[in-house]
């Protein structure tokens, strides 16, 4: 696959705001009800997807809404919920042992704070940017395989590792865009801009694109075997 070259900064805006037009709301798709559940589902979705994660949460906080009753919960609880999601095991440790911090060291409630969201189990920078991002309404950039993807293949921003793309988005991306711009490309990137085969056809911000091996839209059936098709449907 060919480099992307950079984008010229002219054409991010453009690039953003067609993706903007495309998806003037865009959200999580991970399910939750205030910063606690949100931080354990994104916890829980590393090398996992949103539907597996909402699928366990369903009944994980139903039973544990809140850090003192994961606890209670236990490990052994937590794994009975989420055992059919990748990498359990440890998940079922941090969920419980982020919840006894949280309750020991913040008053039960998730903080506002990049430093101390770090220093909770199981939660890295890219975690503590969706939380800042989705809770508190902060213009961060978690920067998961989707966003790291286009960030290279479009020359939005070019980067050898997350941190790097990051810290490119954050100096491209105009600042009124930010905070959607995580949503924007995530999205984009699950459900057109996919990684082995880009549907560069129906992607409604091509014109700005660097790719330059943009796959070409599927050939259309031959009439015949169209017309066999509808037959056999009869």
């Amino acid at each position: 696959m060919a480099a992307a070259r950079r984008m010229p900064i002219r054409d991010v805006r453009p690039f953003l705001e067609a993706l903007a037009r495309e998806r003037p709301n865009p959200r999580t798709e991970l399910h939750f009800h205030d910063p606690f559940t949100l931080l354990i589902a994104v916890v829980l979705s590393a090398q996992a997807t949103d539907v597996s994660v909402n699928r366990v949460t369903a009944t994980l906080f139903r039973e544990a809404p809140d850090p003192a009753a994961m606890v209670r919960l236990g490990v052994e609880g937590v794994g009975r919920h989420i055992r059919s999601i990748g990498l359990w095991q440890a998940k079922a440790r941090h969920v419980v042992a982020l919840s006894a911090q949280l309750l020991a060291e913040h008053d039960g409630t998730v903080p506002r704070d990049r430093e101390a969201l770090e220093s909770l189990p199981g939660v890295g920078r890219k975690t503590a940017n969706v939380v800042l991002n989705v809770a508190f309404g902060e213009a961060t950039m978690a920067v998961d395989t989707h966003i790291f993807r286009l960030g290279n293949r479009t020359g939005l921003a070019p980067g050898r590792t997350p941190r790097a793309v990051e810290d490119a988005l954050l100096a491209r991306v105009p600042a009124d865009l930010l905070r959607d711009t995580h949503h924007w490309l995530i999205l984009h990137g699950r459900y057109v801009c996919k990684a082995r085969k880009p549907e560069c056809w129906r992607c409604v911000a091509a014109a700005w694109c660097r790719f330059p091996d943009k796959t070409p839209a599927p050939a259309a059936p031959p009439a015949a075997q169209r017309r066999g098709r509808q037959k056999s449907a009869i």
